[in-house]
């Protein structure tokens, strides 16, 4: 098994478009990126942490590939949208993709600059690629809230 961890605004609906693939055995979602130990949501909220509301899958690269589980995340958001998804405002809302390994940053790097000459977004795009830091789990009333497919 391997992790994976992406931001994509509301990790609710995120977490739906992951969990549903075959090969992820599991999701989570959680706060990373931020300065804060042990954040709540209350904090993360605030908008002062520096943590963006994440989504931790565990998954099998025998059954998804890393490639696939990118691909979920650039069509679930706009990556083009600083510090926004939607109606959600704040840099806890801003796309991050959060590498665990020197492959998945590769990966990354390659995939965001293939989509960005793709042309299908006509704004720039402004998904960071960072190294994968602590993740905390939020609190259990955030897991699995949504129950389809964003």
């Amino acid at each position: 098994m391997e992790k994976a961890s992406f931001a994509a605004g509301c990790f609710w609906g995120v977490e739906a478009a992951f969990r549903h693939l075959d090969g992820v055995a599991s999701t989570a979602v959680g706060y990373a990126g931020g300065t804060l130990e042990n954040p709540s949501y209350e904090d993360v909220c605030s908008g002062a942490t520096g943590h963006a509301e994440t989504v931790l899958i565990e998954y099998d690269p025998a059954i998804v590939s890393y490639d696939k589980l990118l691909e979920t995340f650039w069509n679930c958001h706009d990556p083009t949208q600083l510090n926004r998804q939607g109606p959600d405002v704040g840099s806890q809302y801003r796309s991050v993709i959060f590498h665990h390994t020197p492959q998945q940053r590769a990966a990354a790097l390659a995939s965001k600059e293939a989509l960005q000459r793709s042309g299908k977004h006509r704004r720039p795009i402004v998904t960071d690629i960072l190294s994968a830091s602590t993740f905390s789990r939020a609190e259990e009333y955030h897991q699995q809230y949504v129950p389809t497919i964003c």
